[in-house]
């Protein structure tokens, strides 16, 4: 069995798409999931499952999802040894004075195109910076999110791909909790 991490978009935000992390667990349990962990009220999954692309995870979960609680909430998947690329690539650790808890990761459900890119290095305003890396966005926002002009924007319609966006912290925890389950 391979170890994946499901991470969903906009659940438990502002009283909207409520779930339970019990609840969310148990369905993930249902699809014959094993060691479900999650990881703070904001749909972060590790788990064991047979080997399956991940795209093609996260329809399933995402159809379990829709079905158990009667909302659709995107998801975006990834393999215990994607997410370790993930936190070995980030370019931003390589330099100096980089305040880690400044750090987020936008996890993409596959490669922008160049043009999507441009667009979004267009709407980038200092000191806000970002490094694409294949299906991952890596940001660098020393004035927070909520000081982000760029964070304001609907990066996702930007882009055209499914996101969603963890914090440094968050993804350092998901890689934890994948090697716990090795």
């Amino acid at each position: 069995m391979a170890i994946y991490i499901s991470m969903l978009r906009g659940i438990n935000v502002g009283g909207h798409k409520r779930i339970k992390m019990d609840q969310l667990r148990q369905s993930f349990e249902a699809l014959g999931f094993e060691q479900v962990k999650t990881y703070i009220q904001s749909g972060n999954v590790v788990f064991k499952a047979g080997k399956t692309s991940t795209s093609a995870l996260s329809n399933i979960i995402e159809k379990k999802l829709l079905s158990d609680f009667g909302f659709s909430a995107s998801v975006v998947s990834r393999t215990s040894d994607e997410m370790d690329r993930t936190i070995e690539n980030n370019p931003f650790l390589q330099e100096r004075g980089i305040d880690a808890e400044k750090l987020h990761v936008t996890f993409m459900s596959g490669a922008p195109a160049a043009a999507a890119l441009k667009k979004l290095a267009d709407l980038m305003v200092e000191p806000d910076r970002f490094c694409c890396s294949g299906e991952e966005l890596f940001f660098y926002l020393p004035n927070g999110v909520s000081g982000s002009v760029l964070m304001k924007k609907p990066v996702d319609r930007v882009l055209g791909v499914v996101i969603t966006t963890r914090n440094w912290k968050t993804v350092n925890s998901l890689h934890e909790m994948c090697r716990d389950c090795r």
